[in-house]
């Protein structure tokens, strides 16, 4: 079994269509994917149509998080009710507070000579996708101004940028408890990947771990073998699910489909925990 239950589509900051995910999923042998855009679900519907015998879809959102000191946490949430309100409420006022960061990051971006717009970067979305910074790196690309999203980020868009702005985001704890009231799990991705900027404390954890905390990602490719050890130690004494993903966003980053997996065991333990059996299987 191959189970990979971190990737993105255009929806949010992919590249591939959620039907194109589905298929590359099957063609190279995974066995559970798992949809993970960033704080929507709509790309659920195209993935169900496109599902055929021999993949297990997990359908979720990796939720935009902040803690109350200004450090980004990014939360999955995997097998939760659609239909739950409080949840659907938190992701849309994420995404409406994207727009204004946009605009924010863009003004600054202008008074320091660099010529990008709103339209431009709205040019770069799909019908229904949630609105991100690789966007704005995609424009700036799509007009000739740097070779790559890395490029872009490395030199403009870091959190330790002077255009960086940050947006509203719940705090770790409240997205963790509104996932669970859904009736899904709460997996915390990559939550020590430095090279993305400040990462949480580990005394941190005591604090997700109360709130009703499922799985960490141990397994991901921003985070060095030390990192992982250390995640799995805390996973591994606190009874947490322990996750391997590749974060996979299509020809936006480097990430591979498949590249980390999640043991079938601990993906058990994981799904046992939701409310209901919401994996979607032909």
């Amino acid at each position: 079994m191959r189970i990979d239950l971190h990737t993105h589509s255009l929806f949010s900051d992919g590249t591939d269509r959620p039907s194109e995910l589905v298929n590359k999923a099957m063609s190279q042998g995974i066995t559970t994917l798992a949809l993970t855009d960033h704080d929507t679900i709509a790309g659920w519907d195209e993935a169900i149509e496109w599902l055929r015998p021999g993949l297990d879809l997990v359908l979720g959102s990796e939720i935009s998080c902040q803690t109350e000191d200004g450090i980004s946490v990014h939360m999955l949430g995997l097998l939760f009710d659609p239909k739950n309100q409080p949840l659907q409420e938190m992701m849309a006022q994420t995404r409406d507070n994207r727009m204004g960061r946009m605009e924010r990051i863009i003004g600054r971006m202008n008074g320091a000579g660099i010529e990008i717009t709103i339209e431009e970067v709205h040019a770069q979305l799909s019908e229904g996708a949630t609105l991100g910074r690789p966007h704005l790196a995609d424009a700036l690309v799509a007009k000739g101004l740097a070779k790559s999203r890395d490029e872009v980020f490395a030199d403009w868009l870091a959190n330790s940028s002077p255009f960086y702005v940050a947006h509203y985001s719940p705090t770790p704890e409240v997205a963790i408890a509104t996932i669970k009231a859904a009736g899904g799990v709460a997996v915390i991705a990559h939550p020590l990947a430095s090279l993305r900027g400040r990462v949480v404390s580990i005394d941190s954890f005591d604090s997700y771990i109360a709130a009703g905390l499922d799985g960490i990602e141990v397994k991901h490719r921003d985070q060095t073998p030390d990192q992982q050890q250390l995640l799995f130690d805390i996973a591994a004494g606190s009874d947490l699910a322990m996750t391997g993903s590749s974060d996979y966003h299509g020809t936006g980053k480097m990430n591979e489909l498949g590249e980390f997996t999640t043991d079938p065991e601990e993906w058990a333990k994981l799904e046992s925990r939701a409310e209901a059996r919401r994996v979607i299987r032909l």
